[in-house]
């Protein structure tokens, strides 16, 4: 029986990579901010599929939060074979007019945690001579997309780097790329999706299935579906300001966090 530790796991992402991984059978460490949504999520989860679910409410624009996870995932007497690093928000205000604070926040999120968590689990792992380490990245990795797309391509490139230097030696590191995915993330930052084609939406349940079998088969990135293939590859070919276009409109409320 192997442990998957997942942050950011109540909702969109996070949360269905518990279900699917919970269906084979994976024990988990659930990470979030709240506690009673940690436990609501960890009950079904024990009632439908009758695994271990830990749960740890931090929150990981602290300190002291991200140190517990840390812990954690050091601790060798009750190792995490699988660490999910998912995680993040979006800011919806410019560069330039966004709060400076705001900015330093976001970048640690979504760069120093998962690189504080990835370091504390690769010991263990390589110890131990397996293990399978995820960064959920973007496709707004490969475009112009301001703070969010440069945090999120940190992760690809770890990955590749990783993958590569550490495979050999038991244990993976895969960036997950996913374009527009329904969940609540885009409702919670703040931003009208109403411009998005529907073509263009994924259903979450069909991006985790699809990442997790690239994740089994240890690749550095996975971008779910050829469609996202097909635009992460233009985006490395055609002009800057045409990759960059069709940025999402602030809606009425600032950023929010998932």
């Amino acid at each position: 029986m192997t442990t998957a530790l997942i942050t950011g796991a109540t909702a969109g992402i996070g949360a269905e990579f518990a279900r699917q991984l919970a269906a084979r059978g994976t024990d988990l460490v659930l990470v979030a901010r709240t506690a009673d949504r940690l436990e609501e999520v960890a009950a079904e989860l024990r009632s439908r599929h009758g695994v271990g679910v830990e749960t740890i409410a931090a929150d990981l624009f602290e300190e002291p939060g991200v140190a517990a996870v840390e812990r954690r995932v050091r601790d060798e007497a009750d190792p995490v074979d699988l660490l999910v690093n998912n995680a993040g928000h979006g800011l919806v205000t410019d560069f330039a007019a966004s709060p400076l604070d705001d900015e330093v926040r976001h970048l640690d999120l979504h760069v120093g945690v998962p690189l504080r968590l990835t370091h504390a689990a690769m010991q263990g792992m390589l110890a131990r001579g397996e293990g399978r380490i995820v960064l959920i990245s973007s496709v707004a990795a490969f475009t112009p997309r301001g703070s969010y797309g440069a945090a999120k391509a940190w992760g690809v490139s770890f990955a590749r780097w990783a993958n590569l230097r550490y495979r050999g030696l038991g244990v993976s590191v895969t960036a997950v790329a996913p374009g527009f995915t329904r969940t609540e993330f885009h409702e919670r930052m703040g931003v009208a999706t109403t411009g998005v084609p529907g073509p263009l939406w994924l259903d979450v349940r069909d991006l985790v299935r699809l990442a997790l079998r690239d994740i089994d088969r240890g690749r550095s990135v996975s971008i779910p579906t050829l469609r996202y293939k097909v635009i992460a590859g233009l985006a490395r070919v055609v002009p800057a300001r045409m990759a960059a276009a069709g940025s999402l409109a602030p809606a009425d409320r600032a950023a929010r966090r998932r």
